[in-house]
């Protein structure tokens, strides 16, 4: 993994088409600009699994296996942060089963 170190507002080039800006840094997080042309897809890391999974779960039902559903979660927690009642429901009215 090549380890580069940017301030605010300065890029890195990625080939000749793919350019990363830092456009800010807020104490732990920083955004990042990406300009890359529109056949290149760029995700998150959590969003490109997530679309993984989806197209493995389509293959496998077009295939004739079972369908498998599933949610994103964000990265670190088991329900995506959602707030939960005294009794453990999702104050979203989503059922956890």
């Amino acid at each position: 993994m090549l380890v580069l170190s940017r301030k605010k507002n300065e890029s890195i080039i990625i080939g000749d088409n793919i350019k990363i800006v830092v456009i800010e840094i807020r104490g732990d997080k920083v955004r990042l600009g990406i300009e890359a042309p529109k056949e290149i897809p760029v995700h998150r890391l959590e969003v490109y699994l997530a679309i993984k999974r989806k197209a493995q779960a389509d293959a496998l039902t077009a295939a004739g296996g079972p369908e498998i559903t599933f949610e994103l979660v964000e990265p670190g927690t088991a329900d995506g942060g959602v707030e939960h009642a005294a009794d453990g429901t999702r104050k979203d009215g989503i059922s956890a089963a």
